[in-house]
């Protein structure tokens, strides 16, 4: 949708303030007109309003750009550093119906600790009366602990590390998240828990160097997570380029990369597949890893247009040296 100025320039009223319009970005019509609205507003304010007539368009479910196709616009600015007080035009985009953040990850973490721990019990629904009572290697029984720690750590970390930028995403993401996360963990849980499993063909000493390193890139991954709460203040949406802390040396690899965080993941699922041995391990780290690497990316490229010179340059996204 479009906010544009009605009359021309001639619709400004009491000096600095003037009429305004919301047409819709896609197709034609008119949403409603705001009145009185001044240069100095900024587009928080303009949500505001157009929630104040439009209840169903809550403000998390409002995107201004200033192009049709352009990119969104942050709440802070004002219509004036935006051009918009003298263009008259800016373009709004529906997000649909939004969920919390928090939501969404609680439901993504929950069910793949519960739904892994349903295979490790070995119910006879879905491997047959006998199953339980056949015996289980060092490995089964390894997966179900790490993979159990690691999203137990998710959701401790969802309630009291994370602080989001945003309050909400879209809701489909609810579905398509937990699609991805549950579907998965069925996929490994099966295998690896399944009573004709086959352990991993260097026995003890590959299952231990998978835990280890396993362990190593969960503290890691633990250690960014932390150092990036700290670096935002709580109730902030501040910004500042991440620099690794001389007390924790898992934090040096900030040094080499913007998202140490997802290289620690995919290490962690490295050792996971490494300690089990089973395809479906190693198809989730690929899956991870391919999607990680699109997320460091897109990071990695904001990191260095927010801060330009100031950024480090031997930084890579992911991978150190070549991603």
């Amino acid at each position: 949708m479009r906010i544009e100025i009605l009359d021309g320039m001639t619709s400004k009223t009491n000096g600095n303030t003037f009429k305004l319009e919301v047409l819709k970005a896609r197709g034609n019509g008119t949403l409603t007109t705001i009145d009185n609205i001044s240069g100095t507003s900024t587009i928080a304010d303009v949500k505001k309003q157009v929630a104040k007539q439009k209840p169903s368009l809550y403000a998390d479910r409002q995107s201004y750009r200033t192009e049709p196709t352009g990119k969104s616009v942050k709440d802070s600015e004002t219509l004036a550093s935006l051009n918009v007080d003298k263009t008259g035009k800016i373009y709004f985009k529906d997000l649909g119906p939004q969920i919390g953040w928090s939501t969404v990850f609680m439901a993504e973490y929950a069910g793949p600790l519960f739904i892994y721990l349903l295979f490790y019990i070995r119910p006879s629904l879905i491997y047959g009366s006998n199953a339980s009572s056949k015996p289980m290697h060092l490995a089964a029984h390894l997966g179900a602990a790490c993979w159990s720690f690691h999203y137990a750590k998710r959701i401790l970390e969802t309630i009291f590390v994370h602080r989001f930028s945003h309050s909400t995403m879209p809701m489909f993401n609810l579905f398509k998240n937990c699609g991805y996360y549950w579907g998965f963990t069925a996929l490994v849980s099966y295998f690896v828990n399944h009573p004709k499993y086959t352990p991993p063909s260097f026995g003890s000493f590959q299952i231990y160097l998978g835990l280890a390193i396993f362990l190593i890139n969960e503290l890691g991954n633990f250690s960014i997570h932390v150092l990036l709460r700290n670096l935002r203040p709580a109730g902030s949406k501040e910004r500042k380029i991440p620099y690794p802390t001389a007390s924790n040396p898992l934090t040096q690899l900030f040094h080499l990369v913007s998202c140490p965080n997802y290289t620690y993941e995919i290490g962690s699922w490295i050792g996971f597949s490494l300690m089990t041995q089973t395809l479906t391990a190693i198809l989730f780290t690929l899956a991870g890893a391919a999607q990680m690497t699109i997320w460091a990316k897109q990071k990695h490229r904001a990191y260095k247009k927010e801060f330009q010179d100031k950024y480090p340059k031997q930084r890579k996204a992911i991978i150190p040296f070549f991603i």
